[in-house]
C-alpha cells in the first residue's frame, strides 16, 4: 500500500533564490521576443494541438480515487506537443506533452481546470532548481560566454552533458514515446509521479523528419489511446520525493486513458492552445505539484506568462 507519510524539504530563503533565477528564463525570452515574437521561454516550438477526452477508469483502489480520480468520469481536454528548443525535429531535444484537462470535478470542487505537463525523460539529472537554471543558462549562451562559464562552473557542464546524454536516445514519435512528470504531485494525501503510455507500438521511421506529419498522418486513419498512470509515494529510499534524478521502484497503476480522437490540423485550436497556458500549478488542490524544483518552477511559469501577455 502507498504511504501518505511523504515529505518535502524547504530549503533556507528559497522563495528569494527561485525569485532571482527567474530572470535567466526572462532573458532568455525577451532575446527570442526580438527574433520570433512573443512566446514561451522554454518549449515554444508547438508541434501539434489536439482535442481530446480524460476517461477515468472505474474500480480503482481507494487511495488512487482523488481528486478529479475520484469517480469514474470522462473530462474534455486539449493537447499541446511541443519540441524544447527552436532545433529540428530530428535533433536532440526533451519534448513536452502538455494537457488540460477541462470542466473538472473533484470532492472538493466543480469547473476545475487540471494540467499535467509530461516530458518525453523519466528523470532529469539535477540536485534542484539551481542547476536546471545554470544549464539552461549555459546551454542557450553564446559560445564565447558558454565557455567562460563552462570553465567556471565545471559542474553545470557536466550536468549538461549527463542530461544531454538522455536527450540523444532516440525519440520515435509523440505517438509512440512515453512520457512522465519526473516530479511527483499529491493525490489526496498521498503522491505520485504520473506516466503517459505509448499510444502505439508501431513506430514510424519517418517519424522524426517531422513530428507533426507523424502524428496527424496517424490521426488521419485511426483515434489513439494512451493509458494515463500514477506511481504512488511508498518510502524515502524507493520514492523519493525531492530527488528528480532517481527511478521510483514502485508499480505504475491506470487511472485514466487519454482518448484522442481523429482529427485533422486546426488552425484555430492551434491558436487558442499556442495562446494558453499550460501550468502544472494550475491544478486542483488535490493535485498540487510537490518538490523544490517545482516550487521553482511556478515563479518561472509566472514570470513566463506575464512576459508572454504584455505588449512590446
Amino acid at each position: 500500500m502507498p504511504s501518505t507519510q511523504w515529505r518535502e524539504v524547504f530549503l533556507p530563503d528559497e522563495s528569494t533564490q527561485h525569485a532571482e533565477q527567474v530572470h535567466v528564463f526572462s532573458e532568455l525570452q525577451r532575446k527570442r521576443l526580438k527574433k520570433h515574437g512573443h512566446g514561451r521561454a522554454l518549449h515554444r516550438n508547438q508541434v501539434a494541438a489536439l482535442e481530446a477526452a480524460l476517461v477515468v477508469e472505474e474500480n480503482l483502489p481507494d487511495y488512487a480515487r482523488q481528486g478529479i480520480f475520484a469517480a469514474p468520469s470522462v473530462f474534455e481536454a486539449q493537447v499541446r506537443l511541443s519540441n524544447g528548443n527552436f532545433s529540428a525535429d530530428r535533433a536532440p531535444d526533451i519534448r513536452g506533452f502538455a494537457i488540460k484537462v477541462l470542466g473538472a470535478s473533484t470532492p472538493s470542487s466543480a469547473d476545475v481546470e487540471q494540467n499535467f505537463t509530461l516530458v518525453s525523460q523519466e528523470t532529469l539529472k539535477v540536485s534542484g532548481s539551481a542547476d536546471v537554471v545554470g544549464i539552461v543558462d549555459l546551454s542557450t549562451s553564446a559560445p564565447g560566454a558558454a565557455l567562460r562559464k563552462a570553465v567556471s562552473k565545471p559542474q553545470l557542464t557536466c550536468g549538461a552533458v549527463t542530461n544531454l546524454r538522455d536527450m540523444v536516445k532516440p525519440f520515435s514519435g509523440f505517438a509512440t514515446h512515453d512520457f512522465f512528470s519526473i516530479m511527483p504531485i499529491t493525490f489526496g494525501d498521498y503522491a505520485a509521479r504520473v506516466k503517459l503510455c505509448a499510444a502505439s507500438t508501431k513506430t514510424n521511421k519517418e517519424a522524426r523528419k517531422d513530428l507533426a506529419a507523424d502524428i496527424y498522418g496517424r490521426l488521419a486513419d485511426a483515434d489513439l489511446e494512451f493509458l494515463f498512470q500514477a506511481q504512488f509515494f511508498e518510502d524515502e529510499s524507493r520514492t523519493p520525493i525531492e530527488d528528480s534524478s532517481v527511478r521510483w521502484d514502485a508499480p505504475w497503476l491506470t487511472v485514466a486513458r487519454l482518448h484522442v480522437p481523429r482529427q485533422a490540423p486546426d488552425e484555430a485550436l492551434a491558436e487558442t492552445v499556442e495562446k494558453s497556458s499550460f501550468n502544472p500549478w494550475i491544478a486542483a488542490t488535490e493535485h498540487r505539484p510537490l518538490g523544490e524544483l517545482m516550487r521553482a518552477r511556478q515563479a518561472a511559469y509566472s514570470l513566463s506568462w506575464r512576459n508572454r501577455v504584455v505588449t512590446p
